[in-house]
């Protein structure tokens, strides 16, 4: 059995350890959100690539794979045109947790709340944890950095205690973590629990592709990127040819590139184009967007889904956390939780021996 660490976050939401599995598009399905929920930590299905009755259907799966009240989430995007649809539904059907990866609304959060479902937005910048705490999220994930996708320029152990001092709910270290030893030092830091995203897509668990798996599998922390050239924002993944193209593509090429993509998304989607339209002015509301930028945005789940569904490494991006850099293994998601846990005691307890060092009465 595993070790057992109790946190203000285990215990706001019901999970055995304090460790989450994040939303990670086209990757955090129902085999890898159950695999991760019945090790104990918290699984988070990602709803952004699926339609409605998709989502419902995946929810409906991971019951059925884990025994009757394990808590999982649901992480949806806030700025979506039918975010409050997916809301409705995350309460019809029990679902524990919901995740964002923008801030939600004030409504939006009470809603949720008054409803039993606890809020834990994704942030990376202290204002932004202020602003959701303030508007009553229960907990929320830090993501420095180092983290994969969509990301910051300060690195997590900066960010994590700026938020910890700020804010008077768990908070969920994020960007860079992948062993027990990551946990224990988020845990000095303050916070009351580790999301990993790269170390659970890299499980047997995961439904991606095993030629991509071996790609991260063979990537030092130097084959890892962030780059602009996807859609306009900061993503770390993968350095690969692909994206050395399209930094070296012009602007009429990408978008040309992005209005095929934006395409093909909206027939997977189910989104019409005038709710596409609606989602790029959320995208531009409070970011210095250009339209362009929008519809580059549009290239990311389909250029996404090439590899982590399809297997096209060389039609599509890799998403990846700089720690890609040091995995070298694939266990199941009851090996890996298993192991951090028990990394975690190990370390816990080389600490506490330091500490008894330190305070033995002198000789003599």
């Amino acid at each position: 059995m595993a070790t057992r660490i109790r946190t203000a976050f285990t215990e706001l939401v019901g999970v055995e350890h304090p460790v989450v599995q994040t939303g990670m598009g086209w990757v955090a399905g129902p085999r890898l959100v159950s695999g991760a929920a019945n090790a104990g930590a918290l699984g988070i299905l990602a709803s952004a690539t699926m339609t409605l009755d998709q989502l419902r259907s995946a929810v409906r799966e991971v019951k059925s794979r884990t025994p009757d009240g394990t808590p999982f989430g649901v992480n949806l995007r806030a700025d979506a045109g039918d975010a409050a649809e997916r809301a409705r539904l995350i309460i019809d059907e029990g679902v524990r947790v919901a995740s964002f990866a923008l801030a939600p609304s004030k409504e939006l959060i009470a809603r949720l709340k008054d409803a039993g479902v606890v809020v834990i937005p994704s942030i990376g910048a202290r204002r932004h944890a202020e602003k959701v705490a303030a508007w009553g999220a229960d907990a929320v994930i830090v993501q420095g950095g180092e983290g994969g996708g969509h990301t910051g320029d300060v690195a997590t152990t900066v960010l994590l205690p700026q938020v910890v001092d700020a804010v008077d709910i768990p908070v969920i270290a994020a960007g860079g973590f992948r062993d027990g030893r990551g946990l224990v030092a988020a845990l000095a830091h303050g916070a009351a629990g580790i999301a990993m995203g790269t170390r659970f897509l890299l499980t047997s668990d995961s439904t991606v592709p095993d030629a991509v798996k071996a790609e991260y599998l063979r990537a030092t922390v130097k084959d890892i990127t962030v780059t602009t050239a996807v859609d306009g924002l900061p993503h770390r993944m993968l350095r690969t040819e692909l994206v050395d193209s399209l930094e070296r593509a012009g602007r009429t090429r990408a978008l040309v590139r992005a209005v095929r993509h934006a395409a093909g998304f909206r027939r997977l989607s189910g989104l019409s184009w005038p709710q596409m339209v609606r989602d790029g002015l959320a995208m531009k509301h409070g970011k210095d967007l250009s339209w362009s930028q929008v519809l580059l945005a549009a290239n990311t789940p389909m250029l996404l889904k090439a590899s982590m569904v399809e297997g096209r490494t060389d039609l599509g991006v890799m998403a990846s956390g700089q720690v890609a850099g040091v995995i070298d293994d694939l266990p199941s998601c009851a090996e890996l939780v298993s192991r951090v846990m028990a990394e975690a005691a190990q370390t816990l307890e080389a600490l506490e021996a330091l500490h008894s060092l330190r305070t033995l009465p002198p000789p003599g």
